[in-house]
């Protein structure tokens, strides 16, 4: 997600007229990422970007404005909801959407399992009557309100001349997945004696059909201002007359407020950009022929006849295919000589030296992918401290004469400025032993390439490197250090000035350019820059570019720094090292090192406790019924020490599991089994065994890669590559015909042609030949799964609820495409 920025939203009502607002994401009801705060502003600009992989089924992404209030709870001032069927349309896609109002009554998610019975019962009298039974069995996934969920639920009979009590089910406390499994009846229609005829009417029986079923979830709030509402289910009572009893899970809607119409204009607007994939994966051997062709890609001659370049040309971004191809080279340990491969296509292609890798290539995308994945822990190492200091006190560094605030000193700032780039430049040049091996193979590639086409030149070996290094991975993570994860959020105006200038600076230092200060539009830079201007500079950036371009490095194990891979606020349980005591729930400042797992009271503390990663011995869910509490996960240790936490979100949960499994992923005693619920009461509430120190009853989950940088999984990258070459189906057998037109004719070529690089047309079609029929397999299969899927798919099911829209699109397009094969 892109959170761009809003416009023309309401002026607040008190004299300045300003708000200070920030916007959250939301799946459904549940926030999994929160920008900063733009203060006094009525167009906030965020310019935050997050990404996420989404852990459970969802109806809306929703994105609430709020507007922080320093003395009451923050209020809303709207909100824009898509719908998930919807997210497609507007795919990567710049996109103004109009906050709409937030109304409490729209506000629901969750599902309730109903079972509905009508039956005719004879009274002591002979006269017959009509009841209805309505079982109310369960409800899942209902929104936490002011971090509590006590729901309970209503049912009421409605029809146009009456309407009956409300009967109540009890309150579930503490859990947002409730089973009420309770009965209540209804009389439909009175025995004939009430209305002193001898039968019914044909009227009661209009009357039957006219009558709804209402279950409305409710969460029973201790606040003066009443329960809130959850959600609700009108059901009318003719489709009964098919089937005497109905059982089946429906999706719970927002309430009616008699079409209130509200104008929707008077909100403002928020900018977004969602880029949303959902795969379909399949097991290992499906991809094996598509997989082995693109694995094979790097010893293809010439390389741009391999599957791997032909994804590149074909696709309208490079970075599209850059993406998934760098993970799935990764992930098999063939980056390297991938990307040496077509480097060297690449630099024999270039003929002035001074553009060497300077334009959008797949090679600059498919390095600048591996960087961002490979070198992430690297920035954190080399830059993160300097940063963290430079949002957090705000010196000026101001040195444009015209933009001086009043008060500043020219001088002042010139000194403040030139200190971070000192530092800023000394911290990078002396980091080159920290590089990660896999950049440091990279470059080594690229220099050698670079130096034997352009023999004249002796600069190219380090601008080669420097292209890269400076100007596309330090600059930008100095630039935007929030889309590095260096910074949590975009910085504020003043701080990202400072490090605009600072960004221009290591730039300008990295590129080893022959005229520097000509490098500057602006004088204020130049004459900032000729501080910079002694030899010193230019030695230590080819020092250090010789470091890391070097095949013989240092091996850099032995001075290993912990390297920090994640912290954040968590909720612990006690684990019961002292013998007396509660075992309470705190709240705790969680740091994971690639050493250990810490906690403290707040950050920077001292830790009140350490786990090395060693004795990290399974992370594995736990199973809400054991505390009443959402989003929980377990570490265990040895002699059965078990530690309870509880993330902020269902995101946070999952992103932790995953970083601590692949952390401790190598551990030489790395359970097998595991007890998903917890020991509470003398027994375990899985399998109810009583001894503490009983094996688990659950295998652990599945292991993930030893590397603890990159998680990826090569199906999943594979059949992404798939949909890519499925979706450009038309470019490949246009490049089909390219290659044989390429053949048989020499003289120029079609204007349609030209945007291909076919250096050999009979290698190159031989490949295109095998990628068509690996797709057109693949394609055969998941037609397969979705006609499998369809028939086995029941509509009110716990998967697919009654009221499931993208089920519904589903069922139509299936019914199209039968229709059609017919």
């Amino acid at each position: 997600l892109s959170l761009g920025e809003a416009k023309n939203l309401p002026t607040y009502p008190g004299p300045n007229k300003m708000r200070d607002c920030y916007c959250t994401v939301n799946l459904d009801q549940e926030e999994v990422f929160r920008t900063k705060i733009v203060e006094k502003s009525l167009c906030p600009f965020y310019g935050e970007d997050f990404y996420c992989e989404i852990p459970r089924t969802f109806r809306h992404l929703s994105f609430y404005i709020f507007d922080r209030d320093v003395f009451r709870r923050d209020s809303i001032i709207g909100k824009v909801a898509i719908q998930k069927e919807d997210l497609q349309k507007y795919h990567n896609r710049d996109t103004w959407f109009q906050l709409q109002h937030v109304d409490a009554d729209s506000e629901v998610q969750g599902k309730v399992h109903l079972e509905l019975r009508l039956s005719e019962v004879i009274t002591d009298t002979g006269v017959v009557c009509h009841k209805l039974a309505t079982r109310v069995l369960e409800c899942q996934g209902l929104p936490i309100v002011n971090g509590q969920c006590d729901p309970y639920a209503t049912v009421t009979l409605a029809g146009p001349s009456r309407q009956s009590e409300a009967k109540k089910t009890k309150v579930k406390k503490k859990t947002n997945n409730p089973h009420f499994d309770e009965v209540f009846y209804f009389e439909v229609t009175r025995p004939s004696s009430y209305n002193k005829k001898s039968q019914f009417d044909i009227e009661d029986v209009d009357e039957v059909d006219k009558m709804e079923i209402r279950v409305d979830l409710w969460n029973a709030s201790n606040l003066k201002f009443g329960d809130e509402f959850l959600g609700e289910l009108r059901l009318p009572l003719k489709f009964l007359r098919q089937s005497s009893s109905y059982e089946a899970w429906y999706f719970l809607q927002p309430r009616d407020n008699g079409n209130k119409s509200l104008k929707p204009d008077d909100l403002g607007s928020l900018r977004l950009n969602v880029v949303y994939t959902e795969d379909h994966v399949f097991s290992s051997d499906y991809y094996s022929p598509l997989r082995d062709l693109l694995l094979k890609s790097a010893d293809v001659e010439p390389v741009s006849a391999s599957a791997a370049h032909i994804l590149g040309e074909v696709c309208r971004e490079k970075q599209e295919a850059a993406i998934p191809l760098v993970r799935l080279f990764l992930h098999y340990g063939r980056i390297v000589p991938f990307i040496s491969a077509i480097a060297s296509a690449e630099v024999k292609r270039t003929q002035d030296p001074n553009t060497i890798f300077r334009g959008n290539s797949l090679t600059s995308k498919c390095i600048d992918e591996t960087m961002k994945l490979a070198g992430m822990h690297y920035l954190q190492v080399t830059l993160k401290p300097i940063i963290d200091e430079i949002c957090q006190v705000h010196k000026p560094c101001e040195i444009d004469p015209v933009k001086l605030k009043d008060g500043e000193n020219l001088e002042n700032n010139r000194e403040n400025l030139r200190q971070y780039v000192d530092r800023i430049f000394t911290v990078i040049t002396k980091s080159g032993v920290s590089c990660p091996t896999v950049m440091c193979d990279i470059f080594f590639s690229l220099r050698e390439s670079a130096a034997k086409r352009f023999q004249g030149d002796p600069d190219v070996r380090y601008t080669a490197v420097s292209s890269f290094i400076f100007l596309r991975f330090f600059a930008p993570a100095i630039l935007s250090p929030n889309l590095f994860q260096l910074t949590p959020h975009h910085p504020d105006p003043q701080t990202s000035r400072t490090l605009t200038l600072i960004s221009k600076t290591i730039q300008t230092l990295g590129s080893l350019s022959k005229s520097k200060s000509a490098n500057f539009k602006e004088s204020y830079m130049a004459t900032f820059y000729d501080y910079f201007n002694e030899q010193k500079y230019a030695d230590a950036v080819k020092n250090f570019l010789d470091l890391i371009s070097s095949s013989g490095r240092r091996d850099h194990k032995s001075i290993e720094q912990p390297i920090l891979l994640k912290e954040g606020f968590m909720i612990k349980r006690a684990q019961g090292r002292k013998r007396f005591g509660m075992k309470n729930f705190k709240k705790r400042w969680f740091r994971l090192t690639n050493h250990e797992f810490t906690y403290q009271k707040s950050k920077g503390d001292h830790p009140l406790c350490s786990i090395p990663i060693e004795n990290i011995l399974a992370v594995e869910r736990l199973e809400e019924e054991s505390f009443k509490m959402k989003n929980m996960f377990q570490v265990i240790q040895p002699e059965r020490r078990v530690l309870y936490i509880q993330a902020n979100n269902c995101v946070e949960a999952k992103d932790w599991i995953d970083i601590l499994t692949k952390v401790s992923q190598c551990n030489k005693k790395r359970l097998t089994v595991y007890h998903p619920s917890a020991y509470l009461n003398g027994h375990w509430l899985c399998c109810k065994a009583t001894a503490d120190n009983t094996p688990g009853c659950t295998p652990c989950t599945g292991g993930l890669p030893a590397n603890i940088q990159l998680d990826i999984d090569g199906d999943r990258e594979t059949e992404r590559i798939y949909s890519l070459f499925n979706l450009y189906m038309p470019k490949l057998e246009k490049m089909q015909e390219a290659c044989g037109s390429k053949s048989v004719y020499d003289g120029p070529e079609e204007e349609e042609y030209s945007t291909f690089i076919i250096d050999d047309p009979k290698e190159t079609y031989k490949t295109l030949k095998l990628i068509i029929e690996g797709v057109g397999t693949l394609e055969q299969e998941h037609a397969q799964y979705k006609r499998d899927k369809f028939k086995k798919t029941k509509y009110g099911s716990q998967e697919h609820p009654i009221g499931d829209k993208s089920f519904q699109t589903y069922i139509r397009q299936q019914s199209e495409i039968s229709a059609h094969s017919i």
